[in-house]
Formats: C-alpha cells, structure tokens, sequence
C-alpha cells in the first residue's frame, strides 16, 4: 500500500503526445491523480478543476486510456498538462500505487502528492462518481517545504 511518507513507485509512461514521462526523471514535487475515464463527465470536471493546481506544482493525471485517446481530451478540452496513459500493461501504475479497479479494467480516483525527494506526502481516494476536491490539493502543495 503506497501511504504518506512511503517511496513513491518509480514509473515512466507515455504522456498524449507521446513522450515518455518518468517520475524518477522529476526532481520537484508531483502530483498524480488517477482518474477513471476520458471523456466522462466527473472525470472531465476533475481534470478542468486542476488548472490551477497545475500553476502551482506539476501535475501527472493517469488513466488507463490510450495515448490516443488522451491526444483527442487535451485537444478538445485544452489540457496542458501531462495526462499519462497506463494502458499496456494495462493499469500497472495504478496497482503500483493500489488505484486500480480490478473489477473495472479503470483506475479509481486515488491521488498522491509526493515531494521532491520522492516521498508522498499526501494521498486522497474518493469513491467512483464523486469528484476530489482541487482545493485539497492546493492546501496540501502550499504546505510543502520550499527551497
């Protein structure tokens, strides 16, 4: 189980434009929030709703959608931060940080705040439907050390 003050996993993914994103090429802080679905309404919330997260620390959303399928989201929606596809092999980041629906083939809506040193600092889940609150995570970012 990944919880606060644990080793985040080390991944590296392909982000919608096709770049490989690795979290132990990142020496800041990092968000990752999991999310379910592209294309649905909670989940397309949830992503407009880390805007201005993502002014504040870098953001990775995860989902176990295609590379393609994220290109067309942040195309249609103006995303530019990395949304990362965890779809071959399927949903492993997401069981690495305990994310995954087994029963779903998705992700659930897990998200963790890991620190520049690698550590997570914070983790939030919410349950399927029920959108996470931004305002968490803005709390949770200003209260990291800063250099």
């Amino acid at each position: 189980m990944v919880h606060v003050g644990s080793v985040a996993p080390a991944f590296t993914l392909t982000d919608q434009h096709g770049q490989q994103v690795s979290l132990s090429a990142l020496n800041d802080a990092s968000l990752i929030v999991f999310f379910p679905a592209a294309f649905t309404p909670v989940c397309g919330g949830e992503l407009q709703a880390l805007r201005p997260v993502a002014l504040q620390v870098r953001v990775l959303a995860v989902s176990c959608d295609s590379m393609f399928v994220l290109r067309a989201l942040s195309d249609v929606e103006g995303i530019e931060f990395a949304l990362l596809s965890d779809f071959w092999p399927h949903g492993d980041v997401a069981r690495a940080y305990d994310a995954f629906d087994d029963g779903t083939g998705m992700a659930r809506r897990v998200s963790v705040l890991i620190d520049g040193d690698g550590r997570v600092t914070n983790r939030w889940q919410s349950p399927a439907g029920q959108a996470r609150d931004a305002d968490d995570y803005l709390r949770a970012v200003r209260s990291l050390p800063r250099d």
